[in-house]
């Protein structure tokens, strides 16, 4: 299915001077709170009172009065402190769990905690995705044509059967939306039938378009010899206000409410965060051997974020991250200290992630049930330098998304340093031991 067309990449690639094409993998991956999902519900006098982890109250109470046969007015939720939720905790499968034993005990308080084994084996898994990319060149190494290939499966998947292609929101995750100038430039969403719950996970579909895309620009470089900086810049192009939904593929998967008139793709916001960035972390610096810098951007929930890791790989394959710096244009900041947190937080669930989330099946079966068996990062093994650098804007720029955009540059960012460091490119997660000597 086409579901952006501007030009004709077909008619370009074919008379390219030079054809550069790439594939990735992103697995399953299990959100993995540091708190399980826990619920304490009571029932008396034809109420309902709940205290749980839940990211989305106002669901919870809809669903528990449904449950229970309850009116809305008469159930009430106290949300705790999540202890993580990344998604996982907008469902609210463990409260119900709750609501259903207090019911059978005549009211009783009942307090349901998980164990680490039914958290990982009955989630609602982040989806596994494969992208394509095909980019064709001019004689000048520039590009002229893009064609970006996915399959994934929806999260629309849980709520209603015969869901095969991304929703509209899931394309508009850095794959139609790519703000390239390159006049050439077409997108394909694959058929992919979901075997498991798809749920919603931090940043969601950014995380393998952002991954693929990011990748494929500094495997851009390579084939160029050119700095992977400057080709970042080149495709994003001049400062301009990109519009996604005038190709009309694309126009009808903008009618879900995006803001656009609020809040354009400026290529100027993008462009300055990178610029940002590569300043702060002093790209092109000399470094020692088996040390790499490696880049990335993205653009996700309105908000516009360019990572540098500096990557360390020792000759047995061992793998360490000194120092990270990002980027961050969210808008007016109204709480800088938060937006460090979550920028700093993102750093090392980004890492996590790369390294070692996978969710694999066997049987039907996940065959994962604790942290020895889906690993998150150690504290020893986190970047001891995460510096986050916030782009200033007075409140006449609206204020945009920081829980979430931190996310998808990271394991681009990663992969690329490592590649600057060893010359091996990572183009399937996780990395895992594919570093080993």
């Amino acid at each position: 299915m086409v579901v952006n067309n501007d030009g004709d990449a077909e008619k370009a690639l074919a008379s390219a001077a030079k054809v550069v094409s790439a594939e990735y993998y992103i697995p399953h991956s299990a959100h993995a709170t540091m708190e399980p999902p826990s619920a304490t519900v009571r029932i008396a006098d034809g109420k309902c009172e709940a205290w749980a982890c839940v990211q989305s109250p106002g669901n919870t109470r809809e669903e528990l009065a449904k449950k229970l046969g309850l009116k809305e007015e008469d159930v009430t939720v106290h949300v705790t402190l999540l202890g993580g939720g990344f998604g996982r905790k907008s469902k609210c499968d463990f409260v119900l769990e709750a609501a259903v034993l207090s019911k059978a005990m005549n009211g009783a308080p009942v307090k349901v905690i998980w164990t680490r084994e039914d958290d990982l084996q009955n989630a609602y898994y982040h989806t596994v995705s494969a992208e394509r990319i095909d980019a064709g060149l001019d004689a000048n190494g520039k590009v002229i044509a893009w064609r970006h290939r996915s399959v994934a499966p929806t999260i629309l998947s849980i709520f209603k059967p015969d869901q095969t292609h991304e929703a509209p929101f899931e394309l508009g995750m850095g794959l139609v939306d790519v703000p390239f100038d390159i006049p050439n430039l077409r997108c394909e969403n694959g058929e992919a039938e979901a075997h498991t719950r798809i749920g919603w996970f931090r940043s969601v579909y950014n995380i393998p378009h952002g991954f693929a895309v990011q990748s494929f620009v500094a495997e851009l470089a390579k084939a160029t010899e050119r700095d992977p900086k400057a080709v970042l810049l080149e495709l994003i192009g001049p400062p301009r206000i990109v519009d996604p939904r005038k190709s009309p593929e694309v126009a009808d998967f903008w009618n879900y409410g995006d803001p656009f008139e609020t809040y354009p793709i400026d290529t100027a916001r993008l462009r300055r965060v990178v610029e940002l960035v590569a300043e702060k972390a002093d790209w092109g610096r000399k470094l020692p051997a088996r040390h790499g810098l490696g880049i990335a951007v993205h653009r996700s929930f309105l908000t516009y974020v360019a990572t540098v890791v500096e990557a360390v790989v020792d000759d047995k394959g061992h793998l360490t991250v000194p120092r990270v710096d990002t980027a961050i244009d969210c808008g007016f900041a109204a709480n800088p200290e938060r937006i460090r947190s979550q920028i700093e937080g993102a750093a090392v669930m980004g890492m996590s992630l790369a390294l070692y989330g996978e969710i694999s099946f066997k049987k039907g079966r996940v065959e994962q049930s604790n942290y020895d068996s889906y690993r998150v990062l150690r504290i020893d093994e986190s970047p001891p330098v995460t510096d986050v650098h916030i782009v200033p804007n007075g409140i006449d720029v609206p204020s945009s998304g920081v829980g979430e955009p931190g996310l998808p540059p990271f394991a681009p960012a990663l992969c690329n340093a490592i590649f600057a460091a060893t010359g091996k490119r990572i183009r399937r997660l996780p990395i895992g031991d594919q570093l080993a000597a």
